[in-house]
């Protein structure tokens, strides 16, 4: 894939150096060009100096032809910008953005853009965003028993409560996002359409966890 990531702090700069690992080409935006020394020795993707939310500094970067786009500036004003043009203007389908102002995350969520709080695990998150990784973890326990992750469910599962497809899948479920929001759920709470499971399951069981939950559920009487 292209991705065009605006920011070259040390998450942009882990970013960019995380996804170009992967084989992606990669393009860098930032205002400073001291920032692009962050960049590690062996990056060799583009880097383009000016303000990340401009059209002509977009272009440059190659957003036309870009599958993807981070915005990590440390604004979230500019992120959000940065964002909607590479999305609305530009048509890129995967976007992006970082945020400080985690009220704000609903209101992002409305508009079709996925944001990334400011966490210990920012960079892999970006990861799992940007990339197909759909064996994307976002926490791991030290001892690398234990992971967080993200589940997609088959629709079939839309009503089930988060005990029965705790039960089923063989995860226990930690949190919901909906709308934007996180939810601590009970044991009652319904999965609904559209809300973003995180669960923790035995790295060992991680792969047959996400295949159980993507397939049909099982008919029950």
């Amino acid at each position: 894939m292209r991705i065009v990531i605006m920011g070259c702090g040390r998450v942009g700069a882990s970013l960019a150096d995380a996804m170009q690992r992967r084989g992606h080409e990669v393009s860098v935006i930032d205002r400073n060009p001291d920032a692009f020394n962050r960049l590690g020795p062996d990056f060799t993707g583009s880097t383009i100096r000016g303000v990340g939310f401009d059209r002509d500094v977009l272009i440059r970067a190659g957003i036309e032809s870009a599958d993807a786009f981070a915005a990590v500036s440390s604004g979230d004003n500019s992120n959000i910008v940065a964002a909607r043009v590479a999305r609305e203007t530009f048509g890129v389908e995967r976007v992006v953005a970082r945020i400080y102002d985690a009220r704000r995350a609903e209101v992002y969520a409305r508009l079709g853009i996925p944001t990334v709080a400011t966490v210990p695990w920012t960079t892999e998150r970006f990861v799992a965003e940007l990339d197909d990784d759909v064996d994307a973890v976002a926490w791991r326990d030290p001892s690398g028993n234990v992971d967080l992750i993200q589940i997609e469910f088959d629709e079939s599962w839309i009503g089930t409560s988060v005990a029965r497809f705790g039960e089923e899948t063989g995860c226990r479920v930690v949190f919901l996002n909906r709308v934007g929001r996180p939810i601590l759920p009970e044991p009652r709470t319904a999965l609904q359409d559209d809300d973003l499971v995180y669960a923790a399951v035995r790295a060992a069981d991680r792969t047959a966890v996400r295949a159980t939950a993507a397939a049909p559920r099982p008919a029950h009487d």
